[in-house]
């Protein structure tokens, strides 16, 4: 199985696993978000031991070891991205199971377990087109001044929602046009929507237009930018 298969296949069955996990109605908010973050991590960390047992690991869930950064392999996994979504039964919330090569998202998959969906870099989708105004995803509970000030610079439509990899795959589903972040995020919250977005064909940077670098001593990514590349440069223009 090749990478794009086998990270499709795992964010897939973790988010089988949380829906069951859910269903089962033994537990609800912060609980249950907490049982499903180590269910799906235990699944996850098992499964790529098994599958790719050379390759490092940074994940939310677990410690991270120095070991990883002489690794040019590096998994990184958000094994529920939208813990607070998932416990109060919403639908944007998300597995991530990204791969980085020599500190590139080369791989990812993104998983959308309410909405039935699986996006990966591997089988990416074709970016539906849009004869409406433009629509900026931004945090359901903080949205970034910069977000709320380039959304006044384009008259763009305001759409909050949960987790990051619900956001980023919204703009790949045509639902939003940009996807800006600037209020702090790490690694395994973007490495797999931003492989993902990239091998669909959107822009994908920092705020400051430098490229996503991961497998980093600290896994601190404060900022991205995700959208089509005819509004990149007005974007980041404005943010610089």
């Amino acid at each position: 199985m090749n990478d794009a298969n086998l990270a499709r296949t795992l964010a897939t069955e973790a988010g089988a696993l949380l829906l069951q996990l859910r269903a089962e109605g033994k537990q609800t908010g912060k609980a249950l978000g907490k049982a499903g973050d180590l269910l799906s991590n235990a699944y996850l960390l098992e499964a790529l031991a098994r599958h790719r047992p050379g390759d490092a690991v940074l994940s939310e869930e677990t410690a991270s070891t120095a070991d990883r950064l002489a690794n040019p392999r590096c998994w990184i996994i958000d094994p529920l991205d939208g813990t607070r979504e998932y416990g109060e039964g919403r639908s944007d919330w998300a597995v991530h199971v990204g791969l980085a090569i020599e500190g590139r998202a080369a791989v990812g998959a993104v998983a959308l377990p309410d909405l039935g969906l699986t996006m990966d870099s591997g089988r990416p989708p074709s970016l539906p087109q849009s004869n409406r105004g433009l629509r900026m995803l931004v945090s359901r509970t903080r949205p970034a001044p910069e977000a709320l000030a380039v959304a006044t610079e384009l008259q763009a439509e305001l759409v909050p929602m949960g987790s990051a990899g619900a956001k980023a795959m919204a703009v790949l589903r045509g639902e939003a046009d940009i996807y800006l972040h600037s209020g702090g995020q790490f690694e395994w919250d973007n490495c797999a929507p931003a492989a993902v977005a990239v091998a669909a064909g959107l822009h994908v940077s920092r705020l400051d237009g430098s490229h996503m670098a991961y497998n980093k001593p600290c896994p601190e990514l404060p900022d991205l930018l995700i959208c089509r590349h005819d509004l990149a440069e007005r974007i980041l223009s404005f943010c610089r």
